[in-house]
């Protein structure tokens, strides 16, 4: 579908539909290889895809995330205290901006990121600065490895899935942490 596939797909992956950019960048950069799409437009579409997802996932997050994080986030280890805890922290911390930067260079996190600013009402100005700045070398970087890597462009899959293994565990270890560090401190205030 080319360009237009390529802008579908990564509007998807970045407003929560489960379309990994990892296999879809890197294809774009093998079809620059072969001569179906030139650099620099593949990585605008890409870029462009992933900010109007972004722009999704953040409206989604904005009107529909709080109350479903509030009624359902119980399931995921999210209690309203946790949610009341992250929303604080990021939209009190002087430096929350650097979340949606380095956010959007991680696989997993960087999907779910839009939705969790518009959950906690980032400004949403700051919120699409920050994330484009970080889905630009994303892009640029993937599609240079797709083209690099030619005819074995896929090899960078199963790298990508080992690296998003390390991510998700990092992941669970800081909510076990945080769980139990939260049920220490509301035994002791108890």
């Amino acid at each position: 579908m080319g360009y237009f596939g390529l802008f579908l797909l990564s509007t998807g992956e970045s407003s929560l539909l489960p379309i990994p950019s990892e296999i879809i960048l890197p294809f774009a950069g093998y079809l620059v290889y072969v001569g179906q799409m030139t650099f620099w437009l593949a990585v605008l579409v890409g870029f462009l895809g992933q900010f109007s997802g972004s722009i999704i996932a953040y409206y989604l997050g904005y009107y529909a995330g709080r109350p479903v994080v509030l009624n359902y986030g119980k399931y995921f280890l999210l209690s309203r205290k946790h949610f009341e805890h992250i929303e604080n922290w990021i939209n009190e911390h002087k430096h929350s901006e650097f979340i949606f930067f380095f956010s959007r260079l991680l696989p997993v996190v960087r999907t779910v990121i839009s939705f969790i600013a518009g959950a906690t009402k980032v400004p949403f100005k700051k919120f699409l600065f920050y994330s484009s700045l970080g889905i630009i070398p994303w892009t640029v970087i993937l599609v240079y490895i797709g083209f690099k890597l030619g005819d074995t462009w896929q090899t960078i899959i199963k790298a990508f899935d080992e690296f998003q293994l390390v991510v998700i565990a990092g992941i669970v270890v800081f909510l076990i942490w945080w769980v139990w560090k939260e049920n220490h401190e509301n035994q002791a205030s108890s």
